[in-house]
């Protein structure tokens, strides 16, 4: 164990990742920028002339304005009043007071930027700052912080979503927050169950969740939150509770997807999110931040400027180069894809050449619903626009009008018409995974071994095993629902597994929910195995959706469609193809970066199954939705190489099946 596994586990365990002071300082800014400033600064009661320096120092979507009211004929900077820098809700001058909370203060770092920010900017306005905490340890560090700046700030140790009741309502102009990050997992069901209660959430939560559902009763009206958590929230079905609080309670002005920026010494992607609580629903101004593989520097070395600028360009940043891009926030109350329930028959385009292939039995199978990620408790797919109604994402003039053409050619979306799995999760992949089986004593019989496909199996296209890793696979295969063999009939895997007995019996939570101890806590479908299935890893930084035919299972590193849930017979296999064509092509990668947007470090994107599910399909039974069938088959069953000019005509027959002009991706 090294020396900070410890400190890592703590951190991981109660939700502490400390603000860096650069990104408090940046929060810090785009707050004032919305605060809801006293209508006088300065005991004199002289207006207060924001100086040139202030102006420059507040970097933002309205400086381009501001810039433009000096150039103006006979206006000098005494008669410019930067209102536009505070914020709709400023009103100058005179004495007045703007009171601030940290719910989760830490070792302090947003009160303290937050306060050092004002000074600079509103040198007039009494700050009066309130930070709470759970932890002694981490409030002791903030209040010797605070002494020796000479900041005067209200600690309370405690558990502030307890104490937050006894709190008045409208009691802070504004809100500045990093909510501790601590998923159901290490929450427990008991205490997830009481704060969704407690705070009226819904679904899967972690502890962000009631931090922000407790804002906007204690702000004033006209109010600004100032968020700081994981960018999670912008697309996962747990990051529902999230957004729709900002959109109901609050209104978003400002967000930042920080993305794989690394600002956090933790494995953490962060965003920004500045809410007002108004009834008024502006404009969200929205910009993102992700490591691109270019030379090409734009617009200097300061990424906090970047984000802040006006206008999508690259920026040099630690090292490394990032594409800042600068769009405006879509909330998702327009469906991007129609699915089912607007689904179109075949060839009812209008603009749509290709004829109807004739002579060919169409046998789709809608699906309706199927299983999530947690594999055995029932979820309903993505079949329409509504399930994914929430998911947030960035619009663009060109990329908006790019989706209206895909839209208006897809014919189903991949949750429609499959049902996208996860792969087996064994909970104890030491006790029933392993590459070594044959040296194993005692050894499991061999029906019991099955051949397992991991990330590592799996390229575009093709299944290659590198490994030959095997699964202890104690169920009846021939079952469809999940039937744990007898080990009685099995006696060398009776012996292994009672072996192993401390570490299997060990899953409380496996035995509580009736399972045997010795079974897989995940096992997904038995009798599947066996049919032909559409493989992908769960993380990859491009899509690798492959056919697999072995009947081997998938590790809950990837996901699967069974062609089972396809259709029948040959209508089945060419869905397939088609799937998988349109998942590796570049609109289908371009597809995902609009629409999902979800990527970890280093370009490395998420394909689980509330993204895949929205991957959208052209009509199957045209031409050219042939040709693209036709291509992936010569991939995959003739050992065609995928080299680039396949790729390409790959990604041309793709766009017209779709009946879309192509767009250069790879």
């Amino acid at each position: 164990m090294t020396p900070g596994e410890p400190a890592a586990r703590d951190r991981k365990r109660h939700g502490r990742h400390y603000t860096p002071p650069a990104l408090a300082r940046f929060l810090a800014q785009r707050l004032l920028e919305h605060a809801p400033l006293p209508a006088d600064v300065g005991a004199s009661g002289a207006a207060h002339a924001v100086t040139p320096d202030v102006r420059a120092a507040v970097s933002g979507p309205g400086q381009q304005a501001r810039r433009d009211a000096l150039s103006r004929p006979g206006t000098s900077d005494a008669g410019v009043r930067d209102t536009t820098a505070l914020g709709a809700g400023f009103r100058a001058p005179g004495a007045g007071v703007l009171r601030v909370l940290d719910p989760a203060c830490g070792d302090g770092e947003l009160l303290l930027a937050l306060n050092q920010v004002a000074g600079e900017l509103v040198p007039g306005v009494r700050v009066e700052l309130v930070g709470y905490d759970l932890d002694a340890a981490g409030v002791a560090v903030a209040r010797e912080r605070a002494a020796a700046a000479g900041v005067a700030i209200e600690w309370h140790i405690g558990d502030f979503l307890t104490e937050s009741a006894g709190i008045a309502a409208g009691s802070f102009d504004a809100i500045i927050t990093n909510p501790p990050y601590v998923r159901t997992q290490q929450l427990g069901g008991p205490t997830a169950q009481l704060l969704s209660k407690q705070f009226g959430l819904q679904g899967r939560i972690d502890l962000t969740h009631p931090f922000v559902a407790v804002a906007p009763r204690l702000l004033r009206s006209g109010g600004v939150l100032g968020l700081l958590c994981a960018n999670r929230f912008l697309t996962t079905k747990a990051g529902a509770n999230i957004r729709s609080l900002l959109r109901t309670e609050l209104a978003p002005v400002e967000l930042y997807d920080l993305g794989d920026t690394k600002l956090f010494e933790a494995a953490v992607l962060p965003a920004v999110t500045i809410a007002t609580r108004t009834a008024a629903r502006a404009v969200c101004r929205y910009v993102s931040a992700y490591e691109v593989d270019t030379a090409e520097i734009v617009g200097g070395t300061d990424l906090f400027e970047a984000l802040a600028a006006e206008h999508s360009h690259c920026v040099e940043h630690g090292g490394r180069t990032f594409a800042v891009e600068v769009g405006t926030l879509a909330t998702g109350d327009q469906a991007v894809i129609r699915g089912p329930s607007g689904d179109r028959t075949p060839g009812d385009r209008a603009n749509r050449s290709d004829p109807v292939v004739s002579g060919q039995v169409v046998a789709w199978r809608v699906a309706t619903s199927g299983r999530g990620d947690d594999g055995d408790a029932p979820e309903t797919v993505a079949c329409d626009a509504d399930a994914h109604s929430g998911a947030w994402r960035m619009s663009r003039p060109e990329v908006d009008r790019w989706l209206a053409e895909v839209e208006a050619g897809t014919w189903r979306t991949f949750g429609a018409v499959g049902r996208i799995r996860v792969g087996i999760k064994t909970t104890a992949d030491r006790v029933f995974i392993s590459d070594q089986w044959a040296q194993v004593r005692p050894r499991p019989e061999g029906e019991l071994l099955f051949d397992l496909i991991t990330h590592q199996d799996v390229d575009p296209w093709r299944i290659s095993r590198e490994r030959d890793v095997q699964v202890l696979y104690p169920y009846d295969t021939a079952q469809p629902a999940r039937m744990p063999v007898d080990l009685r009939e099995f006696p060398g895997a009776a012996a292994y597994l009672e072996s192993h007995r401390e570490t299997l019996a060990g899953r409380k939570y496996l035995t509580d929910s009736g399972r045997q101890w010795f079974e897989i806590w995940v096992p997904q479908r038995p009798h599947l195995w066996r049919v032909p299935k559409v493989v992908f890893p769960d993380i990859s930084e491009r899509p690798r959706f492959a056919l697999d035919r072995s009947g081997a299972v998938v590790n809950g590193d990837c996901y699967w469609i069974s062609l089972a849930d396809l259709g029948v017979d040959r209508a089945a296999e060419r869905l397939a193809y088609l799937l998988i064509g349109v998942a590796n092509s570049a609109l289908g990668l371009r597809f995902y970066d609009a629409v999902c947007g979800n990527r970890l470090y280093s370009g490395r994107r998420r394909w689980i199954t509330q993204y895949v599910s929205r991957l959208p399909l052209p009509d199957p039974t045209t031409m050219r939705a042939g040709g693209v069938v036709e291509l992936v088959r010569e991939f995959i069953d003739d050992g065609r190489e995928p080299d680039a000019n396949a790729l390409r005509l790959l990604d041309e027959w793709v766009a017209a099946a779709f009946g879309i002009r192509m767009f250069e991706m790879r």
